[in-house]
């Protein structure tokens, strides 16, 4: 797949880089031409000097062609144009724009472009860290009303199935990281002490759900 992206920082480097190890071809727009060697002599790819949502930069980076936009400069609203123009104007479906301030991130992700709140996710990392317990959203749908999120499960449930725990809370569990590596879960798989479920559930169902996974399962035969 040919992938165009905007800006070439410490993120759209990176991100360039992985990509084209992984079989991809990308160009790489950015205003600032100094900002290209962080991509090393070793990048493969084009390095287009401009602003990223003009249409003329974009066709010169092979947007035509792409498969997919990735928007990560250091600009929320040029970030946010570009994505549009990518979509609206060439038609690229997997559109991805990177986001600092999280209110914005929430507004545009209702109107259909996937964002990454850089604060938000930050700061939502560090919370899973500090307060394991509870439900931090990883991802939420375009409505608000379904999201993926990471609950703390009681040692209550260790020994017991995936399938009761699901059965029991309402939930459908997507993967399960067991010693950091995430696994797809089936019917029999057993909960193991340590393991983090990730879980996607109903937006109003949140506060019913933490507490299903704090309480453990129900006593068998109990009312």
């Amino acid at each position: 797949m040919h992938i165009v992206i905007m800006g070439c920082g410490r993120v759209g480097s990176a991100l360039a880089q992985t990509l084209e190890q992984q079989g991809h071809t990308v160009a790489v727009i950015d205003q600032d031409p100094t900002a290209f060697r962080r991509l090393g002599s070793g990048f493969g790819g084009r390095r287009v000097t401009g602003v990223g949502f003009d249409q003329d930069t974009l066709r010169e980076a092979g947007i035509e062609e792409a498969g997919a936009f990735a928007a990560v400069s250091s600009g929320d609203n040029s970030n946010i144009i570009a994505a549009r123009v990518a979509r609206e104007m060439f038609g690229i479906e997997n559109v991805a724009a990177r986001i600092y301030d999280p209110r914005r991130a929430e507004v545009y992700q209702r109107l259909g472009i996937p964002t990454v709140a850089t604060v938000r996710w930050t700061a939502d990392q560090m919370l899973r860290r500090l307060l394991p317990s509870g439900a931090e959203p990883l991802w939420r749908d375009p409505t608000g009303g379904v999201q993926l999120a990471e609950v703390h499960a009681s040692v209550a449930w260790v020994g017991h199935k995936i399938s009761r725990l699901q059965e029991e809370t309402g939930v459908r569990v997507a993967f399960v990281t067991r010693l950091g590596e995430a696994i797809l879960p089936t019917s029999q798989t057993v909960l193991q002490e340590g393991d983090l479920v990730h879980v996607m559930m109903r937006t109003d169902d949140v506060e019913k759900v933490e507490a299903a996974f704090a309480e453990g399962p129900e006593v068998e035969g109990g009312h």
